[in-house]
């Protein structure tokens, strides 16, 4: 095992590699958000296939990230790396030329193991490769950039690939990066893993999945038909099996997780507000684009364009909060920052049709400042608390917060909008509608644009879809806006005792 890497220069030069799957498995989760009109008119997807497409990766991710951090511990983080740059790239070409919604919604599964492959061994390399406090937080401030601004441009990105190519378009943007990843992987970055690993326990990997699948897929479907039996039953099946999942790791010598961190204020704090803080985000961005698009007609590279200062709104709260943190409590910090985003989405509630994308997108941008604070500083907590050797398991407990959040936003908050949406267009459509009109407009906003341009006067229809959308997505805010007001308030008093740079004593 090579140690921790000495040369600044080499150091610097393996965050840049590291950047790149970081910025892919983040911008995977968003990158089909600007395609989705075209997944819609293409492959004529019900609206609950639509979200499996846009969150299955996600879900898999959650649920595989805690085995692959503890698996990276075992048999080294950068061989672990590797592996999932060749699965992930793989993936993306069978996600790129899926011909059935079904075949795009598995491709987006595999992409989910490739990028929980990716995931956990990024931070937990970057904690070897910078030993010394001032500069790991810059690199890590750097990784945060990507991650969470992969977020923003993921959007960007697909709208510049829909001007000139097909949907699948933006899946081959993987491959290049994950070939470079490669070949320049073993020349720059080091190996680590845990001296003293253990037994890898099959049991509770086994236990883990089982613990968060079936959570995810109950919420999902709560969220989209109302409490039933079967969703109820997924969702205490899980607690169940994440019951069973943490005594075992109590009893066990070398488990996968140690469920003790949980009880510092630190860790657990800021995994709560990561967690809160991308479940929003992640959520309102799925739909911010699609009005974007759909409510206010503008054409992906226009919509794209008007992404970049999100972007800039995000590096701006990084750069911010890392400046702040050196002279201002953590609490003060994150709690400013949650409290912002959520003022943000409640600016993003008080649009309408009528408004201008100017409007909208700068009530966007105050969300990604506040997000942008918060997020460096709450993953420099998780990843400093845990000890060296438990790095990739800690680690993968963060980002899975993280992927985690960010697909239960997109399920909840696109499933609350998709309610609305729905509440609000039955009935309001004109009886005279061919059937299979009525039935797309009703489905997703997506499905009544497509609908109405075989109409002679498409304006009626697409004049009530726009309302019901709008509707739909304002809610949607709102809800986000509500979450993270609570949020900064106990997140605030959590952090209260905790010091940049210091490990925080259990509670």
């Amino acid at each position: 095992m090579i140690g921790p890497v000495n040369d600044a220069r080499r150091a610097w030069l393996g965050l840049a590699v590291l950047v790149l799957p970081a910025l892919l498995a983040s911008m995977d989760l968003s990158v089909l958000f600007m395609a989705a009109p075209w997944l819609s008119a293409d492959l004529a997807p019900s609206g609950t296939q639509l979200l499996w497409i846009m969150d299955v990766y996600g879900f898999l991710i959650a649920g595989l990230l805690i085995t692959m951090g503890s698996l990276g511990d075992r048999i080294g983080r950068r061989r672990l790396l590797l592996l999932g740059a060749g699965a992930f790239g793989g993936a993306s070409v069978l996600a790129a030329y899926a011909s059935t919604p079904e075949m795009l919604i598995a491709a987006r599964a595999l992409l989910g193991v490739g990028g929980a492959v990716l995931a956990p061994s990024t931070l937990a390399l970057i904690r070897s490769m910078f030993p010394d406090d001032r500069s790991r937080r810059t690199a890590i401030g750097i990784w945060t950039g990507a991650f969470t601004g992969g977020v923003a441009i993921g959007p960007i990105v697909g709208g510049l690939l829909l001007e000139q190519f097909w949907w699948g378009s933006v899946f081959l943007i993987n491959v290049p990066v994950m070939l470079l990843l490669l070949v320049v992987g073993p020349m720059l970055l080091p190996e680590s893993r845990d001296p003293r690993p253990g037994r890898f326990d099959v049991l509770s990997a086994l236990l883990s999945l089982a613990a968060v699948l079936p959570v995810v897929y109950g919420v999902k479907e709560v969220a989209a038909h109302a409490l039933g039996v079967v969703p109820a039953l997924a969702v205490l099946g899980g607690c169940v099996f994440a019951v069973l999942f943490v005594r075992r790791q109590l009893r066990l010598a070398d488990p996968m997780i140690d469920i003790r961190l949980l009880r510092s204020r630190g860790f657990g704090a800021a995994l709560g507000a990561q967690t809160v803080i991308v479940l929003a985000s992640a959520g309102m961005g799925y739909l911010a684009v699609q009005f974007l698009q759909l409510v206010l007609g503008l054409r992906p590279f226009v919509a794209a364009l008007w992404m970049l200062p999100t972007i800039a709104g995000t590096v701006i709260g990084i750069g911010l909060a890392t400046a702040l943190v050196r002279t201002v409590r953590p609490a003060l910090v994150v709690g400013a920052g949650t409290a912002v985003a959520a003022a943000g989405f409640a600016l993003v509630g008080m649009v309408g049709t009528e408004s201008s994308v100017l409007a909208v997108m700068s009530a966007y941008t105050v969300l990604t400042f506040g997000t942008g604070m918060v997020a460096p500083l709450a993953i420099d907590l998780i990843v400093t608390t845990a000890p060296p050797e438990r790095a990739g398991a800690a680690a993968a407990v963060g980002e899975t917060g993280a992927e985690f959040g960010g697909a239960v936003g997109i399920a909840v908050l696109g499933t609350v909008a998709t309610a609305v949406y729905r509440d609000e267009i039955t009935g309001a459509l004109p009886a005279a509608l061919p059937p299979d009109v009525a039935e797309a407009a009703t489905g997703t906003l997506g499905g009544a644009v497509a609908a109405a341009r075989q109409l002679p006067d498409p304006a009626p229809v697409l004049t009530i879809a726009g309302d019901a959308f709008v509707s739909g997505f304002t809610t949607a805010a709102m809800l986000a806006a509500t979450l993270l007001t609570v949020a900064a308030v106990v997140v605030t008093a959590r952090l209260w005792g905790v010091r940049q740079g210091e490990t925080p004593a259990p509670v």
